[in-house]
């Protein structure tokens, strides 16, 4: 039986083609997932901001003493405190959780608040230390031993926020009086909040 000089297979032409598409394809989809993957970062960092309060406001009524979620805004870090009676002193529970890469705490340009929540755009009121003194940089949602949100004179608010953005997007994780947590999405570009 005679053999044919023929190979099967594909051509040059044929192969650069298959690579210019993925090429084209791999260059569309690029951007788009890595906006995708930092949507998802500073989504997951809000949530457990969120999480975080409620957790602070669960810690406080079951321990029947003061508790707070303390943001250092240099750091971009948080962690949950409760207060030792004792001691007389603020004690972290648990470490301190950095912001994913490019997700800072702010509101970037926004100037409006979400809905019926802050008077003002602005992160919740500086912490205190021990003795009652401001610290810098930082921002903090304090609970008593009820649950309650309140301010530096143990007075109920209602005016706590925490905002993160990467900025593309920002978050807000804000706090009634009630204690009702609520988290809001906003694009950075200009105040269209939306309650997730």
């Amino acid at each position: 039986m005679p053999r044919s000089n023929q190979q099967a297979g594909y051509s040059m032409v044929e192969i650069l083609g298959v690579v210019a598409v993925i090429g084209i394809v791999s260059a569309i989809a690029l951007p788009m997932s890595n906006r995708t993957v930092g949507g998802l970062r500073v989504h997951g960092n809000a949530r457990a901001i969120a999480n975080s309060v409620t957790v602070a406001k669960m810690r406080a009524a079951s321990a029947f003493t003061r508790a707070r979620v303390f943001v250092d805004l240099g750091t971009n870090s948080f962690f949950i405190q409760t207060w030792n009676r004792t001691t007389n002193a603020w004690e972290a529970q648990g470490g301190a959780v950095r912001t994913s890469t490019g997700v800072t705490f702010g509101f970037g340009g926004l100037a409006a608040p979400p809905p019926n929540t802050q008077a003002t755009i602005a992160q919740s009121p500086p912490c205190t230390d021990d003795n009652g003194n401001n610290i810098a940089n930082t921002s903090c949602i304090v609970f008593n031993s009820r649950g309650i949100p309140i301010d530096s004179t143990g007075s109920p608010t209602g005016n706590n926020a925490l905002y993160v953005t990467d900025g593309t997007g920002v978050y807000a994780t804000t706090l009634t009086a009630t204690p009702l947590t609520r988290l809001w999405w906003s694009p950075a570009s200009g105040a269209a909040w939306a309650q997730q």
